[in-house]
């Protein structure tokens, strides 16, 4: 499926020189948003897998119905002061500014093996934050999956050796 057909391209948002890629589009078209979640699936089917983490907010749009999916859990990064429980954080940076990022601090088991789930890969930062976030607290990283990647911005060095799949590439 060609997937970029129901992304929007917003120029210049949310700041000049950012070209934003609005999945919120696609979303709206159930069969194509399940499609999504289904190439996903099918691609992360038979790996050992005990749990996928996404960050704040549109990795929740990704990973929650892709741990539905392959019938594990899911694990929620939020920004910093948003989870009620005891937390580890870290900060990161954006394409554009930056941020801080928290997990709670027993949301992942010393030797889990976790899937990072997100919209977008562009630069790194935030994923490479949620990756480092996991490792602090005993999991294992085992690989990324993300509907868009923005090649140009490089993010995909930033993850290490870890397996990555996307399902559109700008």
């Amino acid at each position: 499926m060609r997937y970029e057909e129901y992304i929007r391209v917003i120029p210049d948002f949310p700041q000049p020189g950012i070209s934003f890629k609005d999945i919120t589009t696609l979303l709206k078209n159930g069969e194509v948003y399940r499609q999504v979640i289904q190439d996903l699936a099918d691609y992360y089917k038979g790996k050992e897998i005990d749990c996928i983490a996404g960050p704040e907010a549109r990795g929740f749009v990704i990973g929650a119905p892709l741990a539905v999916a392959l019938g594990v859990g899911f694990v929620p990064i939020r920004k910093s002061g948003k989870l009620p429980g005891e937390t580890i954080e870290a900060d990161y940076a954006l394409e554009y500014g930056k941020d801080k990022l928290a997990m709670h601090k027993d949301a992942i088991q010393q030797g889990q093996k976790v899937l990072i789930a997100d919209d977008l890969l562009a630069t790194g930062g935030t994923i490479a934050t949620s990756i480092n976030l996991v490792k602090q607290l005993g999991g294992e990283v085992i690989g990324a999956a993300f509907m868009i990647e923005l090649t140009e911005l490089g993010g995909r060095e930033k993850l290490g050796d870890i397996d990555v799949i996307s399902l559109v590439k700008y």
